[in-house]
């Protein structure tokens, strides 16, 4: 199956605290806001990412865009950009380019395994990890369930 675009809102707790708080969420580079708060990221070309029968994922691939959220005057500055999915023996994670040095990369949640919609889009659990506690926000600890992942 071929994935057009991923569709994860991080965890919309977090929306709702930055935007209560004063700040702002902003999309750019392709990315995009969905009418439930979500974050819409568009495929790259040329991915390897498929998925098992029993929803276990092999490969990778890669989507456009970047969502910064910030409040506090900057203090909170959360930057989700050159995000993948990337499957490991560990697992299926979202990985991003590491803010704010931009030099490395690092998995952000952990993704569960596949089901299928009967529209034919695919929906994976995700979970914060240690990474993710570092570059979302440090007030959720590793394992607190995050939005879910929708691929279409």
């Amino acid at each position: 199956m071929t994935f057009k675009q991923l569709t994860w809102g991080v965890k919309a707790s977090f929306r709702s605290y930055v935007q209560a708080a004063g700040g702002s969420i902003t999309p750019s580079d392709g990315a995009a806001i969905s009418e439930d708060g979500s974050f819409v990221f568009s495929a790259r070309p040329g991915g390897s990412l498929s998925f098992a029968a029993d929803g276990t994922a092999n490969g990778s691939m890669q989507f456009d865009g970047t969502v910064t959220l910030e409040a506090h005057g900057g203090m909170l500055k959360s930057i989700i950009t050159d995000i993948a999915l990337e499957a490991t023996d560990d697992g299926l994670f979202i990985t991003i380019t590491e803010a704010p040095m931009n030099t490395s990369r690092c998995a952000i949640a952990k993704l569960g395994p596949a089901t299928t919609e009967p529209d034919g889009s695919l929906i994976l659990t995700s979970e914060i990890t240690m990474d993710g506690m570092y570059q979302i926000a440090d007030n959720y600890p590793p394992g607190t369930p995050l939005d879910p992942v929708r691929l279409d």
